[in-house]
């Protein structure tokens, strides 16, 4: 009977053992998703809900700094920490929002005046509309100094040097 004892106590510490070196497995799997190199700073993001607080620090304990109130809106990420990033938006103002506020989405806002929105990459090129200064819209493709711009549902190309956002994508 103290054999059947013995057996069953060992059986048991194995189990832990066993138990523990799972958890050590899980854990270091998990440190390392965590410490997965992020993208080099600078990168564009956009704000990706209707509603985003930028923060004084990278924490919900520190007191928000600005509400945003405009989905897509471009941003620079300058640095990373954890699930937070600092951001610089169009004006230059810098604080931190929270990973899940941002987006991959490329997009721009129009920095001139009035932007024409052509009808292909090209000066001479019929003009379909004229984007407002602070017109944000999404990118498609960049390149020659021209961006395809979609502002909800109106398409066309704008000069590369009217906007600010994700023009080098």
């Amino acid at each position: 009977m103290d054999g059947d004892m013995k057996d069953s106590g060992d059986k048991m510490r194995m189990k832990r053992i066993w138990a523990g070196v799972a958890a050590l497995g899980l854990t270091a799997a998990a440190s390392a998703a965590v410490a997965a190199p992020a993208r080099p700073t600078p990168y564009w993001a956009s704000i990706s809900q209707d509603e985003a607080r930028m923060r004084v620090g990278p924490s919900l304990d520190y007191p928000s700094n600005w509400v945003y109130r405009r989905r897509d809106l471009p941003v620079k990420v300058v640095q990373v920490l954890g699930q937070w990033r600092k951001v610089e938006d169009p004006d230059g103002v810098q604080g931190w929002m929270h990973v899940r506020l941002l987006s991959d989405t490329a997009t721009a806002i129009v920095r001139a005046g009035e932007a024409p929105m052509r009808e292909s990459a090209s000066d001479g090129a019929r003009t379909l509309f004229r984007a407002e200064r602070g017109v944000v819209g999404r990118l498609s493709d960049c390149g020659g100094g021209w961006c395809a711009i979609d502002v909800h549902g109106q398409r066309g190309y704008v000069k590369a040097s009217d906007l600010w956002g994700a023009t080098d994508k």
